[in-house]
């Protein structure tokens, strides 16, 4: 049963989005850029919260717990002849390939300094910024000069002993001395714009949000294929060879989120326009 802080929360967020998307009153064409007084940053961290709670969700009780319960995980997971769900760094690849699907122009990227693949190393300003997160542990915020998109990188650690042995034991890695709550790499956000309106905020939400589901279900669509699929619905792995729907995986996300996301969203929309995103070069 859902508890009624969560209910309550979650009515408070539903309705901020049905004020901001159906009852406000469209803006004019030049008010646009004046309403939009929310820093990216702001933004950044909230899409990173979301983030975090579903790959933390995901590995925790899908991968963990499910291999447990007997269900399989691989890098291969995409190929026919696999009876297995992406491991955690998958889910967000896949997460961040829904995410270029949607027109909110907001794009999401893995990378580190020593990936098992190649095409994921930082280079030039990156990994710069990435050597700082190495040093400092605090993310990261800066516009790329030839993209010109606003970027944000957060710290990526191995927190499961599975990451760790993963990597280390990889093939293609090009380390293998990796230890448990290091930072492995950099979770990479980017948007074209420094300051974004309260719809535009609540619409990156809504889309990161969808993006995450479509993960989800494109693992219940493969696992729908094995020749002992699980079953689906309101059970999860910790009670045997279980996954939970979409609707529930996602609800599970929501009860975890939906507080600190709604305060998020009302401290951002009550705050002042800034002379600038505090971290982030103007033009």
């Amino acid at each position: 049963m859902m508890r009624p802080l969560f209910v309550l929360t979650s009515l408070l967020l539903a309705a901020l989005i049905v004020y901001l998307f159906v009852s406000a009153p469209p803006p004019l064409p030049e008010q646009t850029a004046a309403n939009a007084n929310i820093p990216v940053e702001k933004v950044f961290a909230l899409v990173e919260a979301e983030n975090d709670a579903a790959r933390a969700l995901w590995t925790r009780e899908i991968v963990g717990v499910g291999t447990k319960a007997g269900l399989s995980f691989s890098e291969n997971w995409r190929e026919a002849t696999e009876e297995a769900g992406p491991l955690p760094a998958l889910f967000l690849r896949e997460t961040a390939k829904n995410l270029e699907k949607d027109p909110v122009r907001l794009s999401l990227f893995l990378g580190s300094d020593a990936p098992i693949n190649s095409a994921n190393r930082f280079e030039g300003l990156q990994q710069e910024a990435f050597a700082r997160i190495r040093k400092t542990g605090e993310p990261q915020f800066f516009r790329m000069p030839d993209t010109g998109l606003y970027t944000a990188m957060f710290p990526d650690e191995a927190v499961t002993e599975a990451c760790v042995t993963c990597h280390n034991d990889h093939e293609d890695s090009p380390k293998s001395d990796w230890k448990l709550h290091e930072v492995m790499g950099a979770t990479t956000w980017a948007y074209p714009e420094k300051q974004l309106t309260a719809e535009q905020m609540i619409g990156v939400l809504a889309a990161v949000r969808t993006s995450i589901r479509g993960a989800y279900q494109a693992y219940l669509d493969k696992a729908a294929t094995f020749s002992k699929p699980p079953e689906t619905g309101a059970r999860w792995p910790r009670e045997g060879y279980y996954l939970p729907s979409a609707d529930v995986f996602m609800a599970e996300l929501s009860e975890s989120t939906a507080a600190a996301s709604l305060d998020a969203l009302l401290n951002a929309t009550a705050s002042p326009s800034p002379a600038s995103a505090a971290g982030v070069p103007s033009p």
